[in-house]
């Protein structure tokens, strides 16, 4: 049985690390003050990208990230000129590197889906959800599809499901109460799971869809724990996820794992059934943030205001306990 191993990045970034996300084998890593590009390929070199810019959260198809309160797509071949060299590099570095999404402000979250092969952009502002279809040529932008400004509750994070039965798309999403879905054709809005009996306050960690459900039921994680609904409330387990600490963090891994980023420990879980599937403790206690993952292979950092460091672990589903 191989060991999964976690491994550190040499370099240290002298500002807090948000988010990262994989382009190719490299990775670009957004920062409180820009965006930077860590090659993979080589020895663990660091390019700057992008200055004065605070990059809270990436994504990568045509690589979408947020600055602040706006939301911008910028172009990788813009990007990807300030690493090389030559007329094509310097033609590009000419050209404008991005286009605003809307006049949104106030963005805290977004997701991107593919629907009967659309791209759908949902975002959550302050006060509302907006959702934005891809157009191709000759426009090559995000455009408005559907807006949501009724909400009672504002939200904080959101996932997108799409209910294959019934080819339906539905925009879930926490609040400071508890978790909610707005149905995108009949624009009707439900009560997913509200706490009742929670000693501190709410905190919302993740919204899952799980793999095996064909997108009617989630696994919904807040402050130490998660529970099991399906797409109209109703609870489809009676067992819940329960963590052995409260995770700063928490990602739905694709091997069919969410693992759960403690002060004393890693937790990976199963996804459909939140049995334990492995620890590993710290040596000391930290906090870690995750960046994004890839066959297996997670990327986080640590969490600290004034530098970040870069650390990634390759997944098994045979490990049980470990300690680095």
């Amino acid at each position: 049985m191989a060991m999964p191993q976690i491994r550190k990045y040499k370099y240290k970034f002298r500002t807090e690390i948000l988010c990262g996300a994989l382009w190719g084998v490299n990775l670009i890593v957004g920062t409180e003050s820009g965006l930077y590009l860590l090659d993979r390929s080589g020895y663990g070199k660091v390019f700057q990208l992008i200055t004065r810019r605070r990059f809270q959260q990436i994504d990568v198809f045509r690589r979408n990230k947020r600055k602040q309160n706006k939301l911008r797509v910028y172009y990788l071949s813009w990007l990807k000129a300030k690493i090389l060299k030559g007329e094509e590099a310097d033609h590009h570095r000419r050209q404008r590197g991005y286009t605003v999404v809307g006049d949104l402000e106030g963005c805290v979250h977004y997701k991107v889906v593919n629907f009967h092969r659309i791209k759908f952009l949902a975002i959550a502002t302050a006060d509302r959800i907006e959702v934005y279809a891809w157009a191709p040529k000759p426009y090559h932008k995000f455009m408005a599809f559907k807006s949501f400004s009724y909400l009672v509750q504002r939200p904080l994070m959101l996932n997108v499901t799409i209910e294959a039965e019934n080819s339906r798309l539905k925009v879930c999403y926490s609040s400071e109460i508890g978790f909610h879905a707005v149905d995108l054709d009949s624009a009707s809005v439900n009560d997913l799971f509200i706490p009742s009996q929670l000693q501190e306050k709410f905190q919302p960690h993740a919204i899952i869809p799980l793999p095996s459900s064909s997108g009617l039921e989630l696994l919904l994680c807040f402050n130490n724990e998660g529970v099991y609904v399906n797409t109209n409330g109703d609870l489809v387990r009676h067992a819940v996820l329960q963590w052995g600490e409260t995770p700063y963090a928490i990602a739905h891994i694709g091997s069919g794992q969410i693992m759960g980023w403690g002060e004393k420990a890693i937790e990976v879980r199963s996804v459909e059934t939140g049995l334990l599937d492995g620890v590993f403790m710290h040596k000391r206690a930290q906090t870690f943030r995750f960046l994004c993952e890839r066959n297996e292979k997670v990327f986080f950092a640590s969490r600290s205001s004034s530098s970040g460091q870069i650390y990634f672990m390759t997944l098994s589903k045979t490990f049980k306990n470990f300690g680095y």
